[in-house]
Parts: structure tokens; C-alpha cells; sequence
């Protein structure tokens, strides 16, 4: 792989101890780079079938898409990584050298070279529900450009759970050096050398990235946050940009850059970094940290390797059906051309707050005021807002509720009148860079569908 211009500047800068402002130790000069993982894969058994088998090629990879990629020309494959990583706390410290672990990583990608753009995704699992959460896997907007997904399990609680899952298929794993670091100190050089793996076609089937972005959602995007501003000063550079999704940012200004995309719930005050031309920040009205669009996507996946879908008693109708997803797969294609090109993605607008700085300002129909603002909220059919409340999760679903006829009537007093509103949006919304044009035309197959 070619290193993009923003790896070379970080390989520079790293070279010079330039990588600044932020404090860091004294030791943190990078050393050489570790070599990739070891690669053993892909592992057999990759047809859900008996889980608790004897053998690995009677079990399949938990949290397995249900997405049919062989119809696309994709294909899902499942890797175990060993290697000696570093330990680090979280100030950034290491507190231990070459430690040995044994990870799993799930690829997923255009079965031909022909079809692939060259930009590999690599996500960190996300573990908040006690398992790995492939939270940012979208499997439209990852064929439609032909890219692939690499979800990388580098946190104890995820890895534990998979071992009980499948003793078979996971019963070697370990990212604790047998224990010694069960705060997660080893998972920052863990996911580094995952996203080795990638940049080397250790696990790519031949495929050659050109493009390496690492991604994470909510606690994902906390540890990156950990992994940028503390652990990268010290490592050679190995992902090109950095997507932060619904969850906190870098501080530092480094050489690759960053983009966090936002949720109306994960915006709680006024105060916000500006954008800089090696940051940019999006907040999307309406949307909820965790929305309906995720939660369809993985009941059936949790009825089929947990035995039931999660279910919850809200304050309000959960799950806000404005389209985060939409979002966040035009903010990896600004990335990526901010990282090939150096075309730095356009600003948005941010959510507005009254005179307190932490009271959200909302319209005359409760929704959320400033923002980039999708066809579901500027044309809205229901009361989508980023806010709940209610038992464990309740407060990252957000709420929908459907508006009555009354109001919808009062709305959209022509026929037509909410095609035509939807048809407005997505073309400005798309012009702005914040939605892409395959998803504007679901937009509108859905909005013709409910106008009738």
C-alpha cells in the first residue's frame, strides 16, 4: 500500500518528535514499527449452524451478518491474530512490553480485486452490552462504494464473552496476557496491529488497501480517543483518517485526520471544539445515539446467537427513525478523499441551545433546532428527537413518534406537498456533502411509498 500523504507527514513528524501540542512522555519518541500479527484463517464454519460443536468447523462467527453478500459479490470472513503488543494505561503510559495475545478479527469485503475502491474500514468492536457490536457495519453504503469492513475484537469483555460462546472457535483467545492486564492495556496496540494485518493482505484475500480508515462508535470512539491523543505519538503511523462516531474526539492536533459525526443525543452543551483543517465535526438534528436503523438490523442477529432480543421499557416510543447511517457513510467518503486528496470535508451547521448552554432549542413540533438536518426531520412525518429516558439504555434511543393526520394534513395540506419537501432536502443535503445520492433516492422510494 501506497502511504497516503497524511501517513508520510505523520511518519515525518514522528521522525522529528513534531507530533504536538498536546503534552506526552518524555519516552514517547516512536520505535520500530512491530511486525504484523500472526495470521491463522480464514477459520472454517462460516454458515451459522451449532455454535457449542466440538469442532471449529461445526461453529460460525458470532454476531455472523445476516446480509447476504454473496449476492453482491462480497464475502464474510473470520481471522485469529496473534502477536506480542504493548500495554498502556490511560494517561498513555506503557506500563509493559511485547506481551503475547490472541485476537479475532471479522473481514468483510468485494470477493474480487475489481470491485474493491482500495479503502478498508476498520472499526473497533464496540463491547458496552457486555459483546462485540459490529455498531458501524452498513452493508448498503459499504457495496454500493465497494469497500471493505474489518471489525477488530480488542477488549476483554468481548473477547471473554466470545470464548464462553464458542469454547471451540474462541477458547484460545486472550487479550489480558493471561490476565495481567484485564483493564484493557493491551487493546490499543492490539487494534493498531489488526489494522496492520489489513495494510499488509494478511487477511484481505489478496486485496491491496490503499486507504486505511479506523473507525469506532460511542466506547469504541472513547478508546480511539485514547489510542489518537496518547498511544499514536508513540507508534508509527498505521491508519490513514479517523472516523469518531456518536462518541468523544482527539484533542491533539496530530498529522491524520479526524472526523466525529455526532447524534442530536450525544450533543449536551454549547461548548464545542471549532473545526480545523485536521478536524471536522458534524451534529445530525433528530438522530439518536444508538436508532431504529441498528436495532432491525441486529434483533434477528441477538435471537439467533444470544437467544432473544434485548427488549425496553422507555419513558417515550423508542428509536428515532432519522437515518444516522446516512450520515456517517457520506462523512467515510469526505474521509477518505480528505486523506487521499486532502480535500477537507464542508462544516455544518451545529444544533442550537437556549441562553443556559445546555438546553437544546426545539420548533413548534419538539424537533431539534440547527443541525444537519435530513429529510426526516426538515419534512418530518413523525416526532424524531435524540432524547429518552426510562431503564439501562433508554436515554441513547431517542424517540418517534408519528405525527396524527391532523397534523400531517396541516403539514402538508397538497398532494404532493411532502414528496416535494423530501425531494428538496435530499438535494440540498446532498449538494452539501451531507448525504449521498444513493441514499437520497431510498429517501424518496420511501417517501412516495408513505405519500400514498
Amino acid at each position: 500500500m501506497s502511504p497516503s500523504p497524511w501517513r508520510c507527514l505523520g511518519l515525518a513528524a514522528a521522525a522529528l518528535g513534531l507530533l504536538l501540542p498536546i503534552s506526552i512522555p518524555a519516552f514517547a519518541t516512536p520505535t520500530t514499527q512491530a511486525p504484523a500479527p500472526r495470521v491463522v484463517g480464514p477459520l472454517p464454519g462460516t454458515v451459522p449452524g451449532n455454535r457449542l460443536a466440538d469442532r471449529i468447523e461445526d461453529t460460525y462467527p458470532f454476531f455472523s451478518t445476516p446480509d447476504d453478500l454473496r449476492a453482491v459479490g462480497y464475502v464474510e470472513e473470520e481471522f485469529h491474530l496473534s502477536g506480542a503488543a504493548d500495554a498502556f494505561a490511560l494517561d498513555g503510559t506503557k506500563v509493559a512490553t511485547a506481551v503475547p495475545y490472541t485476537t479475532r478479527v471479522i473481514v468483510r469485503r468485494p470477493a474480487h480485486a475489481r470491485n474493491f475502491t482500495g479503502t478498508t474500514l476498520v472499526e473497533w468492536q464496540n463491547v458496552t452490552a457486555g459483546y462485540d457490536l459490529d455498531a458501524l457495519w452498513n452493508a448498503d453504503s459499504a457495496v454500493r462504494a465497494g469497500h471493505a469492513w474489518v471489525g477488530v475484537s480488542a477488549q476483554r469483555v468481548g473477547v471473554d464473552q466470545l470464548k464462553t460462546w464458542s469454547p471451540a472457535r474462541y477458547g484460545g483467545l486472550d487479550v489480558t496476557g493471561g490476565g495481567r492486564f484485564s483493564a484493557d492495556e493491551l487493546s490499543y496496540d492490539v487494534f493498531t496491529q489488526a489494522g496492520r494485518a489489513v495494510d499488509s493482505g494478511a487477511v484481505m484475500g489478496g486485496l491491496r488497501t490503499r486507504t486505511l480508515l479506523a473507525i469506532g462508535a460511542s466506547q469504541s470512539a472513547a478508546r480511539m480517543t485514547v489510542l489518537y491523543d496518547r498511544v499514536l505519538p508513540q507508534q508509527r503511523p498505521v491508519f490513514d483518517g479517523y472516523g469518531f462516531i456518536v462518541g468523544t474526539a482527539p484533542t491533539r492536533v496530530g498529522a491524520e485526520p479526524v472526523f466525529q459525526v455526532l447524534s442530536e443525543t450525544d450533543v449536551r452543551t454549547a461548548q464545542r471544539p471549532v473545526d480545523t483543517d485536521r478536524f471536522r465535526r458534524w451534529e445530525v438534528a433528530g438522530a439518536a445515539h444508538s436508532g431504529y436503523e441498528g436495532q432491525a438490523y441486529r434483533a434477528p442477529i441477538s435471537e439467533r446467537d444470544l437467544g432473544g432480543a434485548p427488549q425496553y421499557a422507555c419513558d417515550r416510543p423508542p428509536f428515532s427513525h432519522v437515518p444516522m447511517h446516512h450520515v456517517t457513510a457520506a462523512s467515510y467518503d469526505h474521509l477518505r478523499r480528505w486523506v487521499e486528496r486532502g480535500t477537507p470535508p464542508p462544516t455544518a451547521r451545529p444544533l442550537e441551545f437556549e441562553a443556559d448552554g445546555v438546553t437544546k432549542k426545539r420548533d413548534a413540533l419538539g424537533l431539534a433546532v440547527g443541525g444537519i438536518r435530513l429529510s426526516q426531520v426538515a419534512a418530518p412525518r413523525a416526532l424524531n428527537t435524540g432524547d429518552n429516558s426510562g431503564e439501562t439504555f433508554c436515554r441513547l434511543f431517542g424517540t418517534h413518534v408519528p405525527f396524527d393526520a391532523a397534523t400531517l394534513a396541516r403539514l402538508y395540506p397538497e398532494r404532493g406537498d411532502y414528496v416535494h419537501q423530501v425531494v428538496t432536502t435530499d438535494l440540498a443535503n446532498v449538494h452539501a456533502g451531507y448525504l449521498l445520492p444513493a441514499d437520497a433516492r431510498q429517501n424518496l422510494a420511501d417517501a412516495i411509498g408513505a405519500g400514498r
